[in-house]
């Protein structure tokens, strides 16, 4: 396991964890709002990594990486973090691109902006595609909405009051998820409240984009979601053209985090079949 850094287009710095085979097919995993690379839990890492060279980054604005003041509603700015990653890692095809929640959209971004070239699949996890009013690939669920917006809150009474809202939404039942739970909840708290809220700040649609995606992808979703409508994964389903989905029945945001062997087993059975 190796963390190794890069520099995005505007000089933010983009940190990565990297483990694995370097001749196996690269697994990129960008986390979801408020979390980071650590999100997937060293389970999770460990089993992809057997088979894959699994690649997690922490998104602008999280984890180790830079925070700039700026940027975050551009899409050519985070389509460029992923650039910098795989040119960095010399990945020029072959990838697979897995996003969790926010990190959907951030796939979409990469692919608008800079194509299917370097990309074989991806993977939606919770995800959302698109984010504005009136976009259907950007349907929120009951947790999120009641979050906003105290869960941008400077005052900490407040942030922590509206983040612990969301209770077991990223782990399902709390049994034997005590540990997992307070990491989550720990990151969300360490991400900057400006950008929590500048990740909000922005409205784009991707629709035309998955309607037109040359590749297939893996929609994983719980039909429990409380911070991504299942709604949004249904939509994203009807529009790309190559696609197989898998709804997790009262699954909630986080199906890595419920039942991890089963989603390293989806991944790869759909990862192999490429």
């Amino acid at each position: 396991m190796a963390i190794r850094e890069t520099v995005s287009v505007d000089g933010t710095s983009i940190v990565y964890r990297v483990e694995g085979d370097a001749a196996a097919r690269p697994l990129v995993l960008l986390h979801g709002w408020a979390q980071s690379l650590r999100c997937w839990g060293d389970g999770v890492l460990e089993a992809l990594s057997a088979k894959y060279r699994v690649i997690a980054v922490d998104l602008r604005g999280h984890g180790y990486s830079g925070a700039p003041a700026a940027g975050y509603d551009d899409p050519k700015v985070w389509a460029s973090d992923v650039e910098a990653v795989l040119a960095a890692e010399r990945i020029e095809s072959g990838a697979v691109l897995l996003g969790w929640s926010y990190g959907g959209l951030v796939i979409c971004d990469y692919l608008a902006e800079l194509g299917e070239a370097a990309v074989d699949a991806i993977v939606l996890v919770g995800a959302i595609t698109s984010i504005g009013p009136g976009q259907k690939g950007g349907r929120v669920g009951s947790a999120m909405r009641a979050a906003i917006p105290g869960a941008m809150s400077e005052d900490p009474r407040e942030s922590i009051r509206a983040l612990g809202s969301f209770g077991p939404a990223l782990t399902g039942p709390p049994e034997g998820k005590g540990v997992a739970s307070q990491a989550l909840f720990g990151a969300s708290l360490s991400t900057p409240p400006r950008v929590r809220a500048a990740l909000f700040n922005r409205a784009v649609g991707h629709d035309d984009l998955l309607a037109g995606l040359t590749v297939p992808a893996l929609i994983l979703h719980g039909t429990a979601d409380s911070v991504v409508d299942v709604a949004a994964a249904r939509h994203a389903a009807e529009l790309i053209p190559t696609v197989s989905t898998s709804y997790w029945e009262g699954c909630d945001h986080g199906p890595f985090v419920e039942d991890p062997q089963r989603f390293v087993a989806e991944v790869s059975e759909f990862v192999d079949g490429l």
